[in-house]
């Protein structure tokens, strides 16, 4: 059953747990750091909010195509396996749920979870390193003209013409 919940988990970003909540598929963008001059890459986690609990029915269709059996014997199912995940949860305080993580139970009686997804080894960091080349032509566009870059810069470095200097004669 794990197996099919990590895959619909994957794919669709959340899985609700009725009695439970839901738990969430997250990520963080892949940024530079300059400072290590590196490429950091993205970074998976699970989230898991005790208050929506509600499996949607395009779930349950889900889980009927891929074991092959009706809806209704899919939901009945799932509640049984909500229902003894739950009850591992309450008596034992903990239960494992292979390649997602962990469900916890405080003394409080409140669940916590524990992500178990670790980045693998194809999402390092790597080098980066700024490339900067001198004299290298690209076009640009000032105004409605498109220019090159090399007459953008040879522009840019001409002495300015300034005006009429009559005014030193009329101070």
């Amino acid at each position: 059953m794990y197996a099919i919940l990590n895959k619909y988990l994957f794919q669709h970003k959340s899985i609700s747990i009725p009695g439970l909540g839901t738990i969430w598929m997250e990520s963080t963008p892949a940024n530079i750091d300059a400072g290590s001059r590196t490429a950091l890459p993205a970074y998976y986690y699970f989230r898991f909010d005790k208050y929506f609990d509600a499996p949607d029915k395009e779930f349950f269709s889900y889980l009927a195509t891929k074991q092959q059996i009706s809806d209704y014997e899919a939901l009945r199912q799932y509640n049984e396996f909500a229902y003894a995940l739950r009850d591992r949860i309450n008596h034992l305080q903990n239960a494992v749920w292979e390649g997602v993580g962990e469900l916890k139970k405080d003394i409080e009686g409140n669940i916590h979870f524990e992500s178990a997804l670790r980045n693998p080894f194809f999402l390092q960091p790597v080098p980066a390193e700024k490339l900067v080349r001198a004299h290298a032509q690209h076009t640009l566009l000032v105004g409605d003209r498109e220019r090159t870059s090399g007459e953008m810069s040879q522009w840019f470095s001409e002495e300015p013409v300034h005006g009429n200097r009559l005014w030193w004669l009329v101070a």
